[in-house]
């Protein structure tokens, strides 16, 4: 019997194009619309934040888009990245269950974030852009776009959630070290900002509201674009490299998925993982069950409503149909901030509602948990959003056990924690708290759903 740990591909090996979930789906999501005249948006409402292929991909129902040389080059740096068996998390769990996962803490960045931030850069870049602009939530996307503007000459200004700004300082060190500019949002710079301290002075901030501040820079400055880390569909397509590597490995391994699990905010590292055998799924293959894990404190694919929405507080983006808590719902101040959106990506919140994938949410003292038992049989420390995966799998694992079963589970460790040790810190010192959403709050929000 085989003891094999990890399965490594040559850098050959890297897939030459991204995979496109839009070819093979039954039914394609609702288009987003303009937020004024609330009618479809066409490429020419986007391109005042993105570069034209961008836009070209967003909207692409191509199944393969191909990956530029350029942009393979610079993958090489991590790429092929590893898949492992979790061999000793098996038996420490005592399951029947085979665990494997994907990691991606080997990225420049610790995440899977510069999947999708090398090619944004590198578009950019082709049509001259000097300037752009992006929030972040625990770091990874900033640091990530951060590291991509310094390979193409772009400067790069971070909104970052202020909770997030306060608890990770060394993630605002490592933007800093790429060469680009952070500010805890929200902040003075903006309309968006000062209106959000005029109500609430200390407010903590969140993703829709530091959305808002990078999107209104980058729409009344005309050499200044936008990027986005999660969310759109070319942002979740260039993430499906991990799970086309991963189809790779699994066959490596002589295996193949009978759960995928992921952590979902607003679904990039999730559809990574997941689109690309939900593709073999729906082309015919085997089938599997894929599980969105997501915070208990913004649970926007248990507990939000499937409709139309703002992608941010300000209400200046398109009207997308998503699972939201409405844009104007600000979710606790919990340590996963990658984690603190509103809304589900539309093509993920399309695919559940399809029935193609289950969710779950959890709190944060369980993913913790989850996220310590994993350090120590695995010798990896998560990111508190990759905790969310590693608790879903030990769940998928331990169902295993309970049943006698003996099923192959695979998910994406998306980042490693070092950067945010002080979470973990909180966590051994009793700190930490199973913060919850105010019910009060989210049903207000939600009551706001814009009327299409």
């Amino acid at each position: 019997m085989s003891d094999t740990i990890k399965y490594l591909l040559p850098e050959n090996e890297i897939p030459k194009s991204w995979y496109n979930l839009m070819a093979d789906l039954p039914s394609h999501p609702s288009p987003p619309l303009h937020p004024g005249t609330k009618q479809p948006i066409g490429p020419d409402d986007l391109a005042p934040l993105f570069p034209m292929e961008i836009i070209m991909q967003e909207v692409s129902m191509e199944r393969e888009i191909d990956i530029p040389d350029p942009v393979r080059r610079i993958y090489k740096q991590w790429r092929p990245a590893p898949l492992y068996r979790a061999r000793n998390l098996e038996k420490i769990l005592d399951t029947p269950a085979k665990i494997y996962y994907k990691y991606e803490g080997v990225s420049p960045s610790g995440s899977h974030k510069p999947n999708t931030a090398v090619p944004q850069a590198f578009y950019n870049a082709q049509e001259g852009v000097k300037k752009i602009t992006t929030e972040t939530g625990a770091g990874q996307w900033g640091s990530s776009l951060a590291y991509a503007g310094a390979l193409f000459g772009i400067d790069v200004q971070v909104f970052m959630v202020k909770v997030s700004f306060q608890h990770k300082p060394y993630r605002k060190a490592l933007m800093e070290s790429f060469g680009a500019q952070c500010f805890a949002s929200p902040s003075d710079m903006t309309n968006s900002g000062r209106a959000i301290l005029e109500k609430d002075p200390d407010s903590s901030g969140s993703l829709g509201i530091a959305i808002s501040e990078a999107v209104e820079i980058a729409a009344t400055n005309d050499d200044t674009k936008y990027a986005l880390g999660s969310v759109l569909n070319h942002v979740l397509m260039h993430q499906s490299i991990v799970g086309l590597e991963s189809i790779k490995q699994m066959e490596m391994a002589d295996d193949y998925p009978d759960i995928i699990v992921g952590c979902t905010g607003g679904g990039s590292n999730f559809a990574g993982i997941a689109f690309p055998f939900l593709g073999q799924k729906l082309r015919g293959g085997s089938d599997i069950d894929i599980v969105a894990v997501e915070p208990a404190a913004c649970p926007s694919l248990t507990k939000g409503q499937y409709a139309y929405d703002f992608g941010d507080t300000g209400q200046m983006t398109p009207l997308v149909k998503m699972h939201t808590l409405g844009s104007s719902f600000i979710p606790p101040a919990f340590h996963a901030g990658g984690l603190r959106y509103h809304g589900m990506a539309p093509l993920v919140s399309h695919i559940k509602d399809l029935g193609l994938i289950d969710a779950v949410s959890y709190t944060q003292l369980e993913v913790f948990e989850a996220g310590v038992q994993f350090a120590r049989a695995e010798g990896i420390i998560p990111a508190p959003e990759a905790n969310h995966a590693v608790k879903g799998a030990i769940v998928e694992a331990l169902k295993c056990k309970k049943e006698g079963k003996s099923k192959t589970i695979l998910f994406n460790l998306c980042g490693h924690g070092h950067f945010d040790m002080q979470a973990y810190t909180d966590y051994f010192a009793g700190k930490l708290t199973d913060m919850s959403y105010n019910e009060e709050e989210l049903a207000m929000a939600l009551s706001g759903l814009p009327s299409v």
